[in-house]
């Protein structure tokens, strides 16, 4: 894992793409929001949400402080992630076990790490 990976004030943006199965197109407008989790033993921590841009994506960005396991190197976050309609499940990821930040984090000088989950098709109905 990198220094600054370790930094507490240093931020991590979790990136998540959201595009329509059948069309390609990016999902978007105020309808959509997406939230995402650090899944613990007994529960599941909040770590923020975001709405969907133009071209589909979701940012969510939050402090290191906010594993409550991540002072320990041998702990990884678990985590995941729910897209929303009008305040209705649309989608749930699977839990992402064990994410070793120092092989996803890409450094964004003045922003903190970011980590890309990818593009994901949906079926907006």
């Amino acid at each position: 894992m990198t220094d600054f990976a370790l930094d507490d004030d240093m931020n991590i943006e979790v990136i998540i793409r959201f595009i329509e199965k059948g069309t390609d197109e990016p999902l978007t407008g105020d309808m959509y929001t997406v939230r995402l989790f650090d899944k613990d033993l007994f529960d599941s921590e909040f770590l923020g949400e975001s709405g969907l841009d133009a071209n589909g994506y979701s940012k969510i960005s939050f402090n290191h402080s906010a594993f409550a396991n991540f002072a320990s190197l041998e702990a990884f976050p678990d985590i995941y992630f729910t897209l929303y309609k009008d305040g209705v499940v649309l989608y749930k990821s699977k839990v992402i076990e064990d994410i070793d930040l120092s092989v996803l984090e890409e450094y964004k000088r003045g922003e903190g790490e970011v980590i890309d989950l990818g593009t994901f098709l949906i079926s907006a109905d």
